[in-house]
């Protein structure tokens, strides 16, 4: 059993403002990253939990692409494609005192993923794949990934996580993605918009009917919304010092994944979740989920 993850790796650079300037303004940032993003905080999130990964895009060749490879190495994660001269793409991410957040993305070799590609990833019974609506937002991408995620054995749980951007997605190609969806993993603010209702409950249960298996809503300090065909409950959150919100949604992800992967009932992996993704807020930087051993004492010394 392996987690293969085709949201696209990306390098952040991360810089830490008091606030956002005034367009034609300036700021300094009081610190700075650059580091390994995207995709790769779902597969450390996981991994660091003991689950086999694989990263199933395409990472070029340059500089960025060396500091991407060497990360998933690191973490004892496969390496996606190295095929093409072009690096890998780059996000500037702006977090300000608060913990929120704002990204601009240059994109790179991770758009040239092939249909060749994915079917040399050879996906099979049990394994678990996951994707996101970054995926499909690009005109590159979308074309690419839609039709062949329908082609994934019946065995392969498929887990989605829409992002920001779903809603730049063609709407068939969404839903085509929704109705081969075993786990939809979103955010409270984006199961609203797709469940068309500001409800979370009610959001949740409506979109129970347009994927396979479960949806699990993200809810910042209130934790998460688990609605299953068995109940839609709500999973308490941790207080923490909020640090920086970037890889929390990832994190919990991660390790929802991970925790399912180990025979955890959903409510039982959510709660996890909701741990890891307030130890890595704690903490600057995008990939800052717990091992399992970490998160084993944070949640014991809590219980």
């Amino acid at each position: 059993m392996r987690l293969v993850v085709l949201d696209s790796v990306l390098v952040d650079l991360t810089l830490r403002v008091a606030g956002l300037p005034e367009r034609g303004g300036d700021v300094r940032s009081s610190r700075s990253s650059l580091s390994t993003g995207g995709g790769f905080n779902v597969l450390a999130a996981a991994r660091r939990q003991g689950l086999d990964a694989r990263y199933g895009g395409r990472l070029g060749r340059g500089p960025f692409a060396d500091l991407a490879r060497a990360s998933l190495a690191g973490e004892g994660i496969d390496c996606g494609a190295s095929d093409g001269d072009d690096d890998l793409g780059v996000c500037v991410v702006i977090v300000e005192d608060d913990g929120e957040r704002t990204f601009i993305t240059a994109p790179g070799a991770e758009l040239g993923l092939d249909a060749a590609t994915l079917d040399g990833l050879e996906v099979g019974a049990g394994d678990l794949l996951y994707l996101s609506g970054y995926n499909l937002a690009h005109p590159e991408l979308a074309p690419v990934i839609a039709p062949w995620v329908a082609t994934v054995p019946e065995s392969v749980v498929v887990a989605f996580d829409p992002g920001a951007r779903f809603a730049d997605a063609e709407p068939d190609v969404l839903a085509a993605v929704l109705s081969r969806t075993d786990w939809l993993l979103a955010s409270a603010t984006e199961c609203r918009a797709l469940g068309a209702t500001q409800d979370l409950e009610a959001a949740v249960r409506a979109l129970l009917g347009r994927v396979r298996v479960g949806v699990v809503a993200h809810d910042g300090s209130a934790g998460c919304v688990v609605g299953t065909d068995r109940e839609v409950v709500r999973v308490a959150g941790f207080e923490v010092q909020v640090v920086d919100s970037n890889g929390a949604g990832d994190a919990h992800n991660g390790v929802f994944l991970a925790s399912l992967a180990a025979g955890l009932e959903p409510r039982a992996a959510a709660r996890r979740a909701n741990a890891a993704a307030a130890m890595a807020i704690e903490s600057f930087g995008p990939a800052m989920s717990p091992t399992r051993d970490a998160l084993d004492e944070w949640l014991d010394a809590r219980t």
